[in-house]
């Protein structure tokens, strides 16, 4: 494997998508070269054709359907933890962080397969100058310790993305100028079709899944950090990130558990990886580039079944997390604090046992990772921003 970028894609449908992607790098003269492509499908799809795709663009990669990623866990000697990874859902994007864990990759990306690149963005090169950036940059903050990703142009189109609490909105938006110099995450929004929940979709009249009110170019303004302290939404459709955030940034067992929780795996991730950055003093950057999410239709109320079970919980996570791992002082060390936060806690709230449930999976989490790179864990501390 000669590339030092791994780009995971969670797909069952739509993976020629990607050749746009590479066609978008060599409009803009990054080197391919880089890439080494992890497609994360199921076994009833067509792997060869995927395969075929990766082959035909010269691009490095590899495929892995629900029997290929058992025999991967069986080859690295963790089949005991392959449980980490459930079938058929989003979350397995987790299966590609453990790929890129147990082999030498320095970047991770993650695209989703309804998204494709803006032509006008230079897409890898605009993530990989946003993990280098120094200098100043919008900070922004609010009265409730939440930060809307969509704040730029609000008043106009009145968004809030997915996973964004209830409690939060209405929220008083303060921004200020400040330093940055270690960048570990830099997350990509998206134009057209709006990341929003199966609520606010309703509450916009759609029931095909999707809002009537759409995003454009001209509702963001450029880059920006949320403030210490704040948390935001991290949709994983659009995203690059540095190897060391692994062990904070496990994508949850959604779908597949006995409280039918679903579709905050990517949001819940994005809350420990926010949590272990103010705490590591990291940050991650929100803007561009931008992408185009073209969801398919598909209907509100089956999204909504999905993720009634979870939405009292999702209102009190970052809360959890929120009080403890100050003392850490590497991912890893974070990520076992709100681990045992999660198993531990005694909550009152619907489906309150699910949270238990993530917690004893957070620190299978760690195990599995240092099973694999035995002693990378323990003393994977945080490593300065390089160029």
């Amino acid at each position: 494997m000669s590339g030092d970028v791994c780009v995971i894609v969670p797909t069952i449908r739509e993976f020629e998508c990607m050749r746009t992607y590479f066609e978008n790098a060599r409009d803009h003269g990054f080197d391919l070269d880089r890439l080494h492509v992890v497609l994360v499908t199921e076994d009833f799809c067509d792997t060869d054709e995927m395969q075929a795709m990766l082959d035909e663009e010269g691009v490095e990669g590899r495929v892995f359907d629900g029997t290929a990623r058992e025999e991967w866990f069986e080859a690295q000697g963790v089949a005991e933890y392959n449980h980490l990874i459930p079938e058929a859902s989003h979350a397995q994007t987790s299966f590609g962080l453990l790929y890129m864990w147990a082999h030498d990759f320095e970047y991770g990306f993650f695209i989703d397969d309804d998204t494709l690149p803006h032509p006008d963005f230079d897409f890898f090169g605009t993530h990989f100058d946003n993990l280098a950036y120094e200098g100043s940059i919008e900070s922004v903050g609010s009265n409730e310790d939440w930060v809307n990703v969509l704040y730029q142009n609000v008043d106009e189109h009145g968004l809030y993305p997915r996973g964004y609490p209830y409690s939060a909105m209405d929220e008083e938006v303060e921004t200020d100028e400040i330093e940055v110099d270690d960048v570990v995450a830099s997350q990509g929004l998206w134009t057209n079709v709006p990341d929003l929940d199966a609520v606010r979709i309703l509450m916009d009249g759609d029931l095909q899944g999707q809002a009537q009110t759409r995003t454009s170019t001209d509702d963001y303004e450029g880059n920006f950090v949320a403030e210490r302290g704040n948390y935001l939404t991290v949709c994983s459709m659009n995203l690059a990130f540095r190897r060391e955030v692994i062990p904070a940034f496990y994508q949850l067992p959604m779908d597949e558990n006995e409280w039918d929780v679903g579709r905050f795996d990517d949001i819940w991730s994005g809350l420990f990886l926010k949590r272990a950055c103010d705490v590591l003093d990291k940050r991650i950057v929100n803007g561009y580039p931008l992408c185009e999410h073209n969801k398919a239709p598909r209907s509100t109320f089956s999204d909504l079944n999905n993720e009634v079970p979870g939405l009292e919980l999702n209102e009190h996570v970052w809360e959890i997390i929120d009080e403890v791992g100050d003392d850490a002082d590497t991912y890893a060390g974070v990520f076992a604090a709100m681990a045992d936060a999660m198993a531990d806690g005694d909550f009152d709230y619907e489906n309150a046992a699910f949270l238990n449930y993530c917690g004893e999976f957070m620190g299978d989490w760690l195990s599995c990772l240092e099973a694999i790179r035995p002693g990378s864990v323990s003393d994977h501390a945080p490593a300065a921003a390089d160029d």
